[in-house]
């Protein structure tokens, strides 16, 4: 490990194994943490030294794969440090926008009344503000294509279920605390349920099989149920 001394503006780094260099850029869930994060990926990418293998960001972190016999942990350590630090302050362009269309409440969002309640706010109200909002892609996982999304209102921040389901449908949109994620595929999960999308975010034989990625800005639109049945018959791509 490499520790940051106070005062500088390096990321930690920590190795994971031989073959693994972790960059952390901080401890919470910020914008312009994982703006640093989507920074330093950019920037390798474009570089691509040859002991460069994958990067995976997260929130908070960047985590480097990296082929040992290419180059020494001092020389990636060195240069994962300058990029780093050069590109402090500046601002990762977006990944593209994309529009979700939902359809919200009722059999699609069966927790839309929970987080009302929560918020205490009207359901109508929940839905306004959580459309209205501007969302970033911070990170993927937690099963394949599933979007962690900052920009949650935090008037709707809302914890977990205390029981989480067997059986979430795919195109969930979901909040968990300050979180927004979307289910892209069928899997058992505890977040409050407030609508559905049409939108297949994950297929695995589409090219590329997501349909979302990390760094994407994205925007949710209301739909009625009709809407969205068309929507996903006729196969669209974002909403109008």
């Amino acid at each position: 490990m490499v520790p940051r001394r106070a005062g500088e503006d390096a990321p930690r780094l920590a190795w994971c194994g031989d073959a693994c260099l972790v960059a952390e850029f901080g401890d919470v869930i910020d914008p312009r943490v994982n703006s640093r994060v989507q920074a330093l990926g950019v920037r390798l990418a474009t570089l691509a030294p040859p002991w460069l293998v994958e990067t995976v960001p997260t929130y908070r972190s960047l985590a480097v794969y990296v082929d040992p016999w290419e180059g020494p942990r001092d020389e990636i350590e060195v240069l994962l440090t300058r990029l780093a630090i050069s590109a402090k302050g500046e601002p990762s362009p977006p990944a593209g926008t994309l529009c979700v269309p939902v359809c919200y409440g009722g059999a699609w969002g069966p927790d839309l009344e929970r987080v009302s309640l929560h918020a205490g706010l009207e359901p109508a109200e929940v839905v306004r503000r959580h459309s209205g909002g501007r969302y970033r892609v911070f990170m993927m996982g937690f099963t394949p294509g599933f979007p962690y999304l900052g920009g949650l209102d935090p008037a709707l921040e809302t914890p977990r279920l205390e029981n989480p389901r067997g059986l979430v449908p795919a195109g969930s949109v979901g909040i968990a605390g300050r979180q927004a994620g979307i289910y892209p595929i069928e899997s058992p999960g505890g977040w409050n349920i407030i609508g559905r999308t049409p939108l297949v975010l994950f297929d695995p034989g589409r090219e590329p099989p997501f349909l979302m990625a990390t760094g994407m800005d994205i925007r949710f639109v209301p739909v009625t149920a009709e809407e969205s049945e068309d929507i996903a018959r006729l196969g669209r791509g974002a909403a109008p």
